[in-house]
């Protein structure tokens, strides 16, 4: 072992959480390192090919408004994008964008290789030294030893990686990568309590083998909305994907070879993801279902690879490409890569603070699936936070830590430090509370300023923000002092849009809060108006259309904060504390929530509990006082 050199933040894994994790601290000023097993593995996507979805893509443009990376990226390598869910209200509309798999990594690669502060090195982890609960370096399998003052594991699926393809199975990383066996045990010795997780993927087919004229088209959105704020428009042709069905015959394919399944024969233990799950688990759980939708998606403009989305399967190589061959276009499918499941290593995240540090090692950051979560958004959203933080920890600043009420990143963390998980943990928009004001659309409005605060977010990036959020205040302040009089000529507009005529003089604010109503439509009656982006349009028409129920989230995120702004010591003593029931000592002492908003959250902690939680820091304080007072 060699004296390798010295850094102020240490990156392990180059996914999409140590990318994030790596840029952040390195553009906060921190001298960063990251290791990486393949520097072929960089941003790899070793599941679906694209970025975002319901729940996600709000994820996405959360990284992009704090100064992240991933929304830049997607937006220069898609090859299609739509927005899902718009028949439904603006807080779940969610971007999805199909990428060129090979052109994302490349692009995410070279942002790394350019960044100042960043240095880049293909190895592997295999223990960490620590000394007096404090993180003091790494060592890898090439003999070098790193000192360094922090460092963030975002070692994916890649600890103790297992693949498993009906009765095969080996030790293997995700597509083919090798997996990373020792770190493991070091994070064991050093008290880390490990868990074992499962995912899977579905099978690569070669797109000259696809009879597509079976299949049902499923193009792009003709009008482009970026993911990143710092993109001003799109404009591409789209490569589409294609919709077809499975039927009577591969249900019976599956039903024929169940016996077979690793998750059925026993062969895997893990826990795998509820709202992913392999096709056989699918066709076991829901026998009455006479189909299931799969979506073919190009992995890339200049591969013939294709991918199908809704069919993982961790069964034997040619069950799959006997089920695969009796869907309807797929009759001669060539299989290029076959789908498997792969067990891993991760940690239970109770152990860390929501600032993604783990509780009882001073310097140790934790991001993406290795906190038992799933997903590319998932994990990236961990990471900038996580290097984001072990930057701020470096110059002694406080982390940044989002609530449940300002971003779906406070979500997903709080969710994962707080409540933990006994599965894959997917981002989904249900899970926000206060998803009405946790809108996609908003996030910079939301995060920006917090970004830039750090230092995170550039002068350019703010730039825009700024001038952004003043032609949203003008044009909302606009409409609600344009008065529309009972004209003749403005009723008729009115009753060409269905919606009553007016008898008296109407703000135009209110016009729009009419449902028929749009914002093109206003500007019909109103010769003042400016010409506007769409973005702003957007933005200015969802808060004035939905202002009564925004208020009425906001005032609850008023109470939210009050919980959330009672702090609760460190050094407090749960298991001294009368009248707390045994299993909230148990939970509250291991978890150590930082206020009592997060202690409320906390499985096993009723009610009854926090009460007399309350109760005790008001008379600890009460206590302090008199003896500052006597002294």
């Amino acid at each position: 072992m060699y004296k390798a050199g010295y850094y102020d933040v240490i990156v392990v894994g180059a996914g999409h959480a140590g990318c994030e994790a790596a840029l952040a601290s390195a553009r906060l000023g921190c001298k960063t390192l990251i290791i990486t097993l393949n520097l072929d593995s960089i941003a790899m996507m070793p599941c679906n090919p694209n970025i975002g979805g319901t729940g996600k893509g709000h994820l996405v443009r959360e990284i992009d408004a704090l100064g992240g990376q991933m929304g830049i990226n997607i937006d220069k390598t898609f090859i299609q994008s739509r927005m899902i869910n718009t028949s439904k209200g603006p807080a779940v509309h969610s971007l999805r964008a199909q990428a060129d798999k090979k052109a994302y990594q490349a692009e995410m690669k070279h942002t790394l290789e350019l960044q100042e502060n960043l240095t880049i090195k293909q190895d592997e982890v295999i223990s960490i030294d620590v000394e007096n609960g404090k993180l003091k370096g790494l060592t890898t399998r090439n003999g070098a030893y790193f000192n360094c003052k922090c460092a963030v594991l975002t070692t994916g699926t890649y600890l103790k990686g297992r693949i498993i393809i009906g009765e095969v199975n080996y030790s293997g990383g995700p597509n083919g990568m090798f997996p990373a066996n020792e770190l493991s045990n070091s994070l064991i010795q050093n008290g880390i309590e490990l868990r074992r997780f499962k995912t899977g993927t579905p099978s690569r087919l070669n797109r000259r083998s696809i009879d597509f004229s079976k299949m049902e088209v499923q193009p792009g959105d003709d009008k482009i909305v970026p993911f990143s704020f710092m993109t001003d428009e799109l404009k591409r042709e789209q490569v589409p994907c294609y919709l077809t069905y499975t039927n009577e015959k591969t249900k019976d394919v599956i039903i024929r070879n169940i016996n077979r399944s690793p998750l059925y024969n026993g062969t895997i233990k893990s826990i795998g993801p509820r709202y992913c799950p392999s096709f056989e688990d699918k066709i076991m759980k829901f026998p009455d279902k006479e189909r299931h939708q799969l979506f073919i998606e190009p992995e890339g403009e200049n591969t013939e690879e294709v991918y199908v989305q809704g069919m993982s399967s961790s069964l034997p190589e040619e069950v799959q490409i006997e089920f695969l061959r009796t869907i309807k276009g797929l009759e001669n499918c060539e299989v290029l890569r076959t789908g498997y499941a792969i067990e891993y290593d991760c940690i239970n995240p109770t152990q860390l603070k929501p600032s993604l540090e783990l509780l009882f090692i001073n310097g140790l950051f934790f991001a993406g699936q290795i906190n038992g979560s799933s997903g590319y958004e998932e994990a990236a959203a961990q990471g900038i936070i996580a290097g984001i933080n072990a930057a701020l920890k470096v110059k002694g600043r406080a982390p940044l830590i989002l609530s449940r009420a300002e971003a779906y990143i406070g979500v997903l963390i709080d969710d994962l430090v707080t409540k933990g998980t006994n599965e894959p943990y997917r981002m989904m928009t249900s899970r926000a509370e206060y998803r009405l004001l946790l809108r996609q659309d908003n996030a910079d409005l939301r995060l920006t300023q917090k970004g830039y605060d750090i230092g995170l977010v550039t002068e350019e990036r703010y730039k825009k923000y700024i001038e952004r959020k003043s032609m949203i205040e003008n044009e909302i302040g606009r409409v609600k002092k344009v008065v529309i009089p009972p004209t003749e000529e403005n009723n008729k507009v009115l009753e060409s849009l269905n919606s009553t005529p007016i008898k008296s003089g109407v703000y135009l604010n209110e016009l729009l809060k009419r449902p028929e109503i749009t914002y093109s439509d206003i500007i019909k009656l109103d010769s003042s108006h400016v010409e506007l982006k769409p973005d702003v349009i957007l933005e200015v028409q969802t808060q004035i259309k939905y202002e009564g129920y925004i208020k009425k989230q906001v005032e609850q995120v008023e109470q939210f904060k009050k919980m959330e702004e009672k702090l609760i010591p460190e050094d407090i003593d749960y298991s001294s504390i009368k009248g707390l029931r045994i299993e909230a000592k148990q939970k509250l002492s291991k978890i150590m929530p930082e206020n009592i908003g997060q202690a409320s959250r906390i499985s096993g902690v009723s009610p009854a509990d926090i009460s007399v939680l309350l109760i005790y820091l008001e008379m600890r304080k009460r206590n302090t006082a008199e003896v500052k007072n006597e002294q």
